[in-house]
């Protein structure tokens, strides 16, 4: 799979990383109008180069979503977040209650991102690496599972403390193998996958039930946010969740969908479940 390789470095003071966001910052800012090859939506950065990266085919547990700032349960959100950025090089971190980083050590740490494009957001969807990088910055490199295996997207998967969340943008062979990687955590029960309840079933009484109990895929976390907002029984999940109108393919089946609740089912008037695991969902690119 050919990416872009940019090299730069990881420095997050003043930013509020989670699990799948961090800051990075090219060497050569101009390097960024080259993602996407110059076409469609641009990278937002600074004059010193310094983007945010939104890791590709993962999702961590939210720390602060949206306006109100609501979390899901904080002991896997912060595990992944800390795993990021200890894994990155990161020894220390200080950090406000409102989790914006004061000071690090090291201030910074040499790194590489590869993509393909950016998000809705200007975010640089990425694989993120750390050290010395497999090639030249601002080229091309072809992207294999040996090159994916180095980067702390895998990393979290196999870690088992992010979920894996794909979009037709990333190359079969490389989804396969963090499908792979995904399957095995969970197997393994690592990580937030002893907890897991996305399709098991999630018992949703309230906001609470989300912020405090509930662990499930960061994007159906999402939609149960704003759905709550309404003050609507949970019977009418199916029909909010088909007006949101997510398209994504079912991979087991080869279907198309349009709309979450063709995979979501509530019983009981209470519980909330999948009827597919994570990794058989191939999300259209937004």
């Amino acid at each position: 799979m050919p990416m872009l390789l940019i090299k730069g470095f990881y420095d997050v003071k003043g930013s509020q990383p989670d699990g799948d966001t961090v800051a990075f910052t090219a060497d050569d800012p101009s390097q960024w109008s080259l993602v996407g090859g110059g076409l469609g939506r641009a990278v937002e950065h600074s004059a010193t180069g310094r983007a945010k990266l939104r890791l590709d085919a993962i999702d961590a547990l939210e720390t602060h979503y949206g306006a109100n700032r609501v979390h899901q349960p904080l002991r896997f959100a912060h595990a992944a977040r800390d795993e990021l950025l200890n894994w990155l090089g990161f020894t220390d971190v200080q950090r406000l209650p409102d989790e914006s980083v004061t000071a690090t050590t090291p201030e910074t740490v040499p790194g590489f991102v590869l993509t393909r494009g950016s998000d809705v957001h200007g975010r640089c969807i990425a694989l993120a690496g750390r050290g010395t990088a497999p090639g030249a910055s601002g080229l091309e490199i072809d992207v294999d599972v040996t090159v994916l295996r180095t980067t702390v997207n895998h990393h979290l998967l196999t870690s088992g403390l992010v979920y894996p969340t794909f979009y037709r943008s990333l190359f079969t062979g490389l989804r396969v193998e963090m499908a792979t990687a995904a399957k095995q955590a969970r197997e393994a029960e690592r990580g937030l996958w002893p907890s897991d309840v996305t399709t098991t079933g999630a018992k949703i009484t309230g906001l609470a039930s989300l912020t405090d109990d509930v662990v499930l895929l960061p994007k159906l976390f999402r939609r149960m946010v704003d759905y709550l907002q309404l003050s609507m029984p949970l019977t009418c999940v199916p029909a909010y969740l088909a007006g949101a109108r997510d398209r994504y393919s079912i991979l087991s089946t080869g279907e198309r969908c349009v709309g979450l609740h063709r995979v979501v089912e509530v019983t009981n008037g209470q519980t909330l479940r999948m009827t597919h695991p994570p990794e058989d969902l191939l999300f259209e690119d937004a």
